[in-house]
Formats: C-alpha cells, sequence, structure tokens
C-alpha cells in the first residue's frame, strides 16, 4: 500500500542528515549492527517532538501502553525502533492490515507483517563535506 502520510522524510541533526523517501505504508528498516539505525531513529524522534503527527516507541516504552495508542490513532506516522522487542504478533497483523496509519519500523525480524521485498529497506550513509546523509536503499 501507497504511503498514507508521508512520502518523504527530512531531518537535519548537527552534522547529520536524514532524506527518506518513503514508498510504502509500512516500511521495515534491517542492518546489522553499528549502521546508524538507533542514531537515525534518535533523530526522527526529536524530529517528532515538534510534529504531532509522528508517534515514537521503542523498547523502553513496552509497558507504556503503546499498543493503545496504535489502535486509538488515525493519520500518524508511528516510527518504531527494537521492533522485534516491541511488537507481539497481535501487534503484527495489527499493522499489516492498518489502513489508518503509517509505520517506519527498525529492526530485523519481520516476520508476521504480511511484507514484500519491496517494504524492506536497508539505510544508506554518505559523508560529504562534513555532513553525514542517511537515506534508504531497498535490502533485497
Amino acid at each position: 500500500m501507497k504511503p498514507i502520510l508521508f512520502d518523504r522524510i527530512q531531518t537535519n541533526h548537527t552534522s547529520f542528515e536524514v532524506d527518506f523517501a518513503i514508498e510504502n505504508n509500512v516500511t521495515f528498516i534491517i542492518g546489522d549492527s553499528g549502521t546508524g539505525k538507533s542514531a537515525v531513529y534518535s533523530f526522527l524522534q526529536e524530529m517528532a517532538a515538534e510534529n504531532k503527527s509522528i508517534l515514537c516507541f521503542n523498547y523502553l516504552d513496552q509497558k507504556k501502553g503503546y499498543k493503545t495508542s496504535i489502535k486509538r490513532s488515525k493519520e500518524k506516522l508511528f516510527i518504531i525502533d527494537n521492533a522485534d522487542i516491541l511488537l507481539d504478533d497481535a501487534m503484527r497483523w495489527y499493522i499489516a492490515t492498518d489502513g489508518k496509519n503509517q509505520y517506519i519500523l527498525i529492526g530485523r525480524n519481520p516476520t508476521g507483517l504480511m511484507l514484500s521485498q519491496e517494504d524492506m529497506m536497508e539505510l544508506d550513509s554518505s559523508t560529504a563535506d562534513g555532513k553525514t546523509k542517511f537515506s534508504l536503499k531497498h535490502a533485497f
């Protein structure tokens, strides 16, 4: 399904830039440790503080009612880091079938989300003039 809210996410943080072209309603970012996934999450979390259409969750929110927040929301972009830890099977099914919200999930295991290879992305980074730019590329 095509993105229902954002087709591009851009933000800057000191010497880092995030510029994501979003192709689908659910985007799963995979990658090895040390590729910048958690750093990018923190930059997006800062952006969410200024944009009420974006809500961020990670493993620290496991006991804070994030499920209710997701299920009651409409027209929000949810960015979820450590999705492997945070999302149980029921939430994975809910996200896979949710037509009211958009998701960027960061993790290693997309099982249960009914995703295609087009939905699976990796971080791509390049550095120029002392600034590192993070973008997305297809994982497969």
